[in-house]
């Protein structure tokens, strides 16, 4: 991915997962992720889940498929403004290990709610990708984003 493309991603604050079983049914989430040195990372946060971490669909899927998508998009009611990234690639699941600790971190320093949400040593997803698709508008708005916003008075 250039440049642009990376900073358009790692401005958003979700993005949308597409998995597969074995079979090749689909399924789709919105996640929190980082992007870091070119690889995305996301977490198997606290939630409530209706099911313990290693069975939910997407971390059984990837275990079964590790081919992933992702999007990245943002709509405006101004079109010019629209754009999109999509990766496509490889995704495994991290149980332990230096990588694993990075990205907890890197979470935890983007998402403030991680601060409680995230387990210490929970399986995190990392998404290394094949083939970057963009389109539209790249361009980073102006002005602070919510997590850079001080809220204190």
């Amino acid at each position: 991915m250039d440049e642009i493309e990376s900073r358009f991603i790692s401005s958003q604050r979700v993005a949308h997962l597409a998995s597969a079983d074995g079979t090749g049914a689909p399924h789709v989430v919105t996640i929190c992720f980082v992007l870091e040195a070119g690889v995305i990372y996301t977490a198997i946060d606290a939630k409530p889940k209706r099911v313990d971490a290693m069975k939910l669909r997407r971390v059984r899927n990837i275990i079964e498929n590790p081919n992933v998508a992702l999007v990245f998009d943002r709509y405006s009611e101004d079109w010019n403004r629209i754009g999109y990234v999509m990766v496509t690639g490889q995704g495994t699941l991290m149980a332990e290990g230096e990588e694993r600790l990075m990205a907890e971190t890197a979470l935890r320093e983007k998402y403030l709610q991680y601060q409680e949400m995230l387990p210490v040593g929970c399986p995190v997803i990392k998404i290394e990708p094949k083939r970057v698709v963009s389109w539209g508008n790249l361009e980073l708005d102006e002005g602070p984003r919510p997590d850079q916003t001080n809220t204190s008075r």
